[in-house]
């Protein structure tokens, strides 16, 4: 359905006009980089939904995170969270919409062969820049992998030592599903009335089929401020909540515009903004607020979560290491 190539975002280029983009779940498309051997700088393939079937047309360690899409390799089920081997001729496929979740996340050790713009290899669609090409996968495209593994190196030997790793996943990366998205109030909270306010802070919202990598419309009650005003636009950021005038609420995503001028009645906390990334248009959403030191505090714990397992993962990277020397 929409397969393109994200890493962490074009950081640095907002003031030039030039949007961010990037992952719409970092935590997930950082979960398959380190399991497959990478640094969490590499692009990964974002897959939305209805995945592609690829043929790899030589050896490659992989690993997918994110949704559960149903991957198989050969025909085979295939796990997530796990690094694993594909020889040339193998064909990587997906199956049906899943029962939770929206968006997987395929990472090849040594990335993809992408030239960076602007020193990023993520695909920013709306202007056809990055990643291949500018655009989403196309039946046919070949895309070089940047280190494929070696020819004649042990596959199957490799394949059975890193199936032997145990993978521990640190409950901060466990992605758990929360009945209650977290936010904390924005700019222009105080300027909205009090029925709007609770109206967001407990009232239930859904995403609009409106809605894409840009940004979620929210069906439901209609916010407003005590006295509108004109505002001047301000530099715009992943999670923020902004009301135009007709009172629907939207929440900017990864590949939101550099700056928006409409007021902002909350930001979500970067915590919770993966869960929010895997919600697929009709989501019902709820919103709950949190102090800001324990978004702080949660997202601390998320990058020590990080730190840990890519300490752990280091007999996975020497095993690559030395399947590419072998």
């Amino acid at each position: 359905m929409l397969s393109s190539f994200q890493d962490r975002g074009r950081e640095g280029c907002q003031h030039q006009g030039i949007p961010a983009a990037g992952a719409m779940d970092e935590r997930a498309h950082r979960l398959a980089n380190a399991l497959a051997g990478n640094t969490q700088d590499c692009a990964t393939l974002e897959i939305t939904l209805a995945g592609p079937t690829l043929r790899f047309d030589a050896p490659a360690c992989f690993a997918l995170a994110g949704a559960d899409l149903g991957a198989t390799l050969n025909g085979q089920d295939i796990p997530r969270h796990r690094p694993l081997v594909a020889r040339a001729g193998d064909t990587l496929a997906f199956g049906a919409r899943p029962a939770l979740g929206v968006r997987a996340y395929l990472a090849v050790h040594g990335g993809y062969a992408l030239p960076p713009v602007m020193g990023s290899q993520a695909t920013y669609l709306r202007s056809g820049f990055g990643g291949f090409h500018g655009r989403a996968l196309a039946k046919g495209d070949q895309v070089p992998l940047a280190r494929p593994l070696p020819a004649g190196a042990d596959l199957d030997a490799l394949a059975q030592a890193l199936w032997n790793l145990r993978v521990y996943l640190p409950s901060a990366l466990g992605g758990r599903t929360r009945a209650g998205i977290r936010f904390l109030p924005g700019r222009h909270w105080n300027e909205f009335s009090a029925a709007s306010r609770r109206a967001f802070a407990e009232a239930e919202f859904r995403i609009s089929p409106q809605s894409d990598r840009m940004g979620y419309r929210l069906t439901g009650p209609a916010l407003a401020m005590d006295a509108p005003r004109q505002m001047l636009s301000e530099a715009a950021c992943f999670g923020t909540v902004q009301v135009p005038a007709g009172g629907e609420a939207i929440i900017l995503m990864a590949d939101r515009q550099t700056t928006g001028g409409y007021p902002k009645i909350a930001q979500i906390a970067t915590v919770d903004l993966p869960l929010l990334a895997q919600c697929a248009p009709g989501h019902a959403l709820r919103f709950e607020p949190i102090p800001l030191e324990e978004a702080q505090r949660l997202d601390a714990a998320r990058e020590r979560a990080f730190a840990q397992l890519h300490e752990a993962l280091a007999p996975l990277r020497a095993l690559l290491n030395d399947g590419e020397s072998s």
